[in-house]
């Protein structure tokens, strides 16, 4: 199987599996998301789900976060991850804002960037969710999965990866196969223990035949690959 062709069969799978396929992370607006992306390192969406309404409701806006302190937002984040580095990220990232984006969450990855707490993934997610930029947000499930499936040969970073994806996924999927994918490794492809006899793409993945090689490793599919691996 060639790698074009595995790419093929594993957008067609996902479009038909996931028709539907959105960031679990909830947000009103541009500002909202950019927060909770910030509290969602090492952190679960469902964590930060439960903390982003009271602190919003307290700082609605970049103005109002650039104008608070360090113990009022950790007063509302500390059950999060990494409280306090997380609230100076954030009124560092609204005091940017207002400073430098006239209180705008821009649209360019680039820019984005320059905000206290935004790096590359940070970014991209944004880019990718508000303003629907063709780019690819690559975390711990992405990388993960992209591997085991063969999207991605010994992409030795996360910057090698997103570069993999984002050059075989067509640019108008690739917003949408940012969240396939982390959905996917979250909830089937499980770091610890995968969850193989529930995946439609295990007939084409090259890690569950490495895995079973010899024990029949031939479920049925919608998925019908020239060779399997």
């Amino acid at each position: 199987m060639t790698q074009k062709e595995r790419y093929n069969l594993v957008l067609k799978y996902f479009e038909k599996a996931m028709p539907v396929a959105e960031t679990e992370l909830e947000y009103e607006d541009p500002f909202n998301l950019l927060v909770a992306v910030i509290l969602s390192a090492q952190c679960t969406d469902k964590r930060v789900n439960m903390i982003t309404p009271g602190l919003l409701s307290a700082f609605p806006d970049p103005q109002s976060m650039a104008k608070a302190t360090a113990e009022e937002i950790y007063h509302y984040i500390k059950s999060c991850s990494y409280p306090n580095n997380k609230a100076n990220h954030l009124i560092g990232m609204a005091r940017t804002l207002v400073e430098k984006f006239n209180g705008i969450v821009p649209a360019e990855p680039e820019d984005l960037m320059k905000l206290p707490g935004v790096g590359r993934k940070t970014a991209n997610v944004i880019a990718s969710v508000i303003f629907n930029k063709p780019v690819m947000a690559v975390d711990t499930h992405v990388f993960r999965v992209s591997a085991r499936i063969g999207l991605t040969r010994n992409a030795k970073n996360p910057l090698d990866c997103e570069m993999q994806l984002t050059a075989n996924i067509p640019e108008g999927l690739i917003h949408k196969a940012h969240h396939w994918l982390i959905l996917h490794g979250r909830y089937v492809c499980i770091a610890r223990k995968p969850a193989c006899s529930e995946c439609g793409l295990k007939v084409i993945c090259k890690w569950y035949h490495s895995k079973y090689r010899g024990q029949n490793p031939y479920p049925s599919t919608n998925i019908h690959p020239k060779k399997t691996y």
